[in-house]
Order: structure tokens, then C-alpha cells, then sequence
């Protein structure tokens, strides 16, 4: 699939939204808009509309591009998918309001709000999208917005809710994975080194004021940062060849190794945070 018929694609069935009246823009994101799309890309599209288009119009639209579909998928976001007709292409739609995404925004570069992981996603799909339709321009001024320097109360927010729960916390996800391993547990184990690297990534990429791209490609993704940790491709990898049944006990010293290094790194830079231990 070349990059032209991949946007063929996309304009074709962003015309057909076009049409419908509570459509404000549609895009292209993901790794068709980012050109790191492989054969087993799907096709990224995302509708702004103001008020919720009737399920009716929605499957319309599938039934004319695709011959196999799914319409109303409400398990992440509200979402259509088919495989188009024409070009073989996944195609995944998601609906979406602009006065959530633009509070998204907010959250991040006004509030400077962090999450558990994945602090910068929203942002990142904004600022790295291909805009297909936009009625009034509200799209343009939206990637306007996006297209900001990284706040600094941003970074020190997402290291300071991530970083605790890594190995500090009562709860953290070090301990977590050492009771796992100690039962033989392999599902948690894997569960709980799985939100370690979210966390730790959320850093990494705060650190380089970096909006975070994703749970694909992270790993490669990470490697080309300009501040990063040594060997890091191989302590991840060296981390997941051990996570699996029964859990190798030796899954926490790699944890220990790879968290170490981010530990090194941050305090370089002077942004390891102080723990209180009788908080």
C-alpha cells in the first residue's frame, strides 16, 4: 500500500463525513499521517462533530466502503471500522467532540495535568495528524495550539507521578512484580512490567519534552531521543525474554537495572525527585 493510495483512501470516505451537518473536521493520524506505516497499519481517521451522528449515517457510510464492518464499537473511543473495498486497507473511525479535545489540550499545556502513563498521547495525535476536512478552520487553529513548546511544569509533573510508583511506593510496580514473581504468578508479572514501562516511557519522553507517541513503536522511538538511558533497547529486551511462565526470578534485577539507569539519567539532569520516606 504506497502513501498516495493510503490518502486516496482517506479522502474519499473523509468527503463522504464531509456531508453530514454536525461534522466540523475530519483527520488522519497514527502511522499513515506519521510515514512509519508498515503492511499491517491500519488507517487512522478521526471525526470531530458537535453533536453525536446517528447510527443510521455511520453504517451508511461503512456499507459503501466496506464489505465487512463493525459499527457502534464502544470499547475505547466511540468507532466505526471496515476493510475498504477498494485498497484492502483497515480502516479505524473514531468520533470525537472538539470541545474534548481541545480540553485534552488544556489539560496538558494550561494545567499541566500527568497521568499514569500515556500523559501526552492526545497531544502527540493532534500535533503529528493530516487534516482531510475542516468547515471553518477550528481544525487549523487546534494544531496551532498543539504546535507549543513543552511546558516545564508538564515535565516535572509527569516525573513526579510516575516516578514514585515505580519502585518507591508501598504499592509500586517493583514490588508488585516481586510478590508475582515470589507466587509463581506469571499473568501479573507480565501485567504489572507491562504499567512499569508505560511509566517509565511517559518520563523518558517528558524528559526530551517530548510529546509521548503511543504504545506503538515505542521502544524505536525511544532510541532516537536525544537524552536516553544506556543500552536501553537491550535492557527492555532483556526484561520481556524473562516475563514469562513461570516468571524468571531474575525479572527483578533487570527491572532494578533498567530503573537504575532512568535514576542515573534524571539526576544528571537534576530532575530526580526527593523522596519524603515518612510522608
Amino acid at each position: 500500500m504506497t502513501p498516495i493510495a493510503a490518502r486516496d483512501a482517506a479522502e474519499r470516505i473523509a468527503a463522504s463525513y464531509a456531508l453530514l451537518s454536525p461534522v466540523t473536521a475530519v483527520a488522519m493520524a497514527g502511522s499513515r499521517a506519521a510515514s512509519v506505516a508498515d503492511a499491517a497499519s491500519d488507517l487512522d481517521l478521526y471525526v470531530y462533530a458537535v453533536e453525536p451522528i446517528p447510527l443510521a449515517e455511520r453504517a451508511a457510510i461503512a456499507t459503501r466502503f466496506g464489505a465487512r464492518r463493525e459499527v457502534g464499537n464502544t470499547i475505547w473511543e466511540p468507532g466505526d471500522e471496515w476493510l475498504d473495498a477498494e485498497t484492502g486497507l483497515h480502516v479505524d473511525v473514531m468520533f470525537r467532540t472538539p470541545t474534548w479535545i481541545a480540553a485534552e489540550l488544556d489539560r496538558v499545556l494550561l494545567r499541566h495535568e500527568a497521568s499514569v502513563g500515556y500523559s501526552t498521547c492526545f497531544w502527540c495525535n493532534v500535533l503529528h495528524s493530516t487534516v482531510l476536512f475542516d468547515r471553518v478552520g477550528w481544525y487549523a487553529t487546534l494544531r496551532e495550539r498543539a504546535v507549543a513548546p513543552y511546558p516545564e511544569e508538564l515535565k516535572q509533573a509527569i516525573i513526579a507521578k510516575n516516578h514514585p510508583i515505580l519502585r518507591r511506593a508501598l504499592s509500586s510496580y517493583l514490588g508488585q512484580i516481586e510478590r508475582a514473581v515470589h507466587r509463581g504468578d506469571a499473568l501479573s508479572a507480565q501485567h504489572r512490567i507491562a504499567a512499569l514501562l508505560a511509566s517509565y516511557f511517559d518520563i523518558l519522553f517528558a524528559v526530551n519534552e517530548t510529546p509521548h507517541p503511543g504504545e506503538k513503536r515505542m521502544l524505536p522511538l525511544a532510541t532516537r531521543l536525544a537524552k536516553t538511558t544506556p543500552n536501553l533497547t537491550a535492557r527492555v529486551n532483556d526484561l520481556l525474554a524473562v516475563a514469562i511462565f513461570p516468571p524468571d526470578p531474575t525479572v527483578v534485577a533487570r527491572v532494578e537495572a533498567l530503573l537504575d539507569d532512568l535514576d542515573a539519567m534524571l539526576a544528571r539532569d537534576g530532575l530526580l525527585p526527593r523522596h519524603d520516606d515518612n510522608a
